[in-house]
């Protein structure tokens, strides 16, 4: 398994905005949400497929991306979609814009999201005359839970999309059945349309099942727009190949009519190496999640050592959610970064009192990574 993870591709020449940010500084980019493994030969053999043919003009919707996808939520969701419910769209952020410009169209000017999220579900295009409104998740004896209470005090006549996170990034949690219904049931109420993000809801660590949303009820799939993408899972962000499952016809027709004319359609690079990772990669997922569960167990018996530190595993992703605030930083990440990390700094997500760690990477390149962070504690702790 080992070999399929390292050893690691030099990407500081390269066009990775993740490597380019500490260029020329001896900075480790534990930052964006995007691994530093090499993408599964199958994938870039399809690609190369797909190059070799020699004619790269305006492609057309994908069936085979359409069936692959039909077939990933059977099998890994069981979740009964229709090839008609497919819309492919050019990377989840995009989704997110489009779920908001929706609820524009019925006279809503703000969404609501949970918080600490990732930064897109909390901030929009300035194009966009929208307000974004967020309601706590809570830690209640070292699990996360929603604040329901505190959404709906958050709900006001304004407010007309949910904007989801599951698995939730930052935090790493994986919502079960009873916990979505009784979000669904806020929204039922206060007639929200459902815009959930589950772009990483194929690296689940712990063994649990995921449950889109919208595969709950009939009711609750036609008010939800649901969002995906391989490009997490197999490390392919940067082909831009998403999709929105949404059922009902209505919504979906507007939906894709404000994506055409707003943000184009999903190129065909992307399309083949999305089916191709839904077609062939289960193999490799399946290593990669052991990869990454080794990972994420090194940084929490690593940050279990260090005094003033602490974190909840995440259920899913590839990122660590920690908590520095016993520290008390004037400024984390500026001091990470000049102790030799690049980590992503908390307030990003609504949060200053944590940072979050890729552990996406080669685990030598992870454990130098921690060895700074723990010198940089307690040197800091020291004085």
């Amino acid at each position: 398994m080992t070999e399929l993870f390292g050893p690691a591709i030099d990407r500081d020449s390269s066009d990775s905005i993740k490597w380019k940010r500490y260029a020329d500084r001896d900075i480790i980019p534990m930052w964006v949400a995007d691994m530093d493994f090499q993408v599964p030969q199958e994938i870039r053999d399809a690609i190369k497929r797909r190059i070799d043919h020699g004619v790269l003009g305006y492609g057309s919707d994908s069936a085979d991306w359409r069936q692959s996808i039909v077939e990933h939520c059977k099998y890994h969701y069981r979740w009964e979609v229709q090839p008609a419910w497919i819309v492919p769209t050019p990377g989840v952020v995009k989704g997110l814009n489009i779920a908001r410009a929706l609820s524009a169209q019925r006279g809503k000017s703000a969404g609501i999201t949970t918080l600490p999220v990732y930064p897109h579900l909390r901030f929009h295009s300035p194009i966009l005359e929208f307000a974004d409104r967020g309601f706590n998740t809570l830690l209640d004896n070292g699990v996360w839970k929603l604040d329901l209470d505190d959404m709906q005090a958050n709900i006001t006549a304004d407010v007309g999309v949910m904007l989801f996170c599951n698995p939730h990034n930052p935090i790493g949690k994986v919502y079960d059945r009873e916990e979505l219904l009784a979000l669904a049931d806020v929204c039922e109420k206060q007639d929200l349309l459902i815009c959930s993000d589950e772009i990483h809801c194929d690296l689940i660590l712990n063994g649990k099942q995921h449950i889109p949303i919208a595969s709950l009820s009939p009711e609750i799939s036609r008010r939800t727009i649901t969002l995906m993408a391989p490009s997490k899972t197999f490390n392919i962000a940067g082909l831009d190949a998403a999709f929105a499952i949404i059922e009902d016809p209505d919504l979906r027709q507007r939906y894709a009519k404000l994506q055409y004319g707003l943000v184009g359609h999903v190129n065909i690079l992307g399309t083949v190496a999305a089916a191709a990772a839904f077609q062939t990669g289960e193999p490799w997922r399946q290593d990669l999640i052991a990869y990454l569960r080794e990972n994420q167990r090194i940084i929490a018996e690593r940050v279990g050592t260090i005094a003033g530190m602490s974190m909840i595993p995440s259920e899913a992703t590839f990122l660590a959610w920690i908590n520095i605030s016993e520290l008390q930083l004037d400024n984390a990440p500026k001091f990470f970064e000049a102790n030799g990390v690049g980590f992503s700094p908390g307030s990003d997500f609504g949060d200053e009192n944590y940072v979050r760690l890729n552990f996406g990477c080669q685990r030598d390149l992870l454990v130098k990574a921690l060895d700074r962070m723990e010198l940089a504690v307690r040197n800091h702790r020291r004085f």
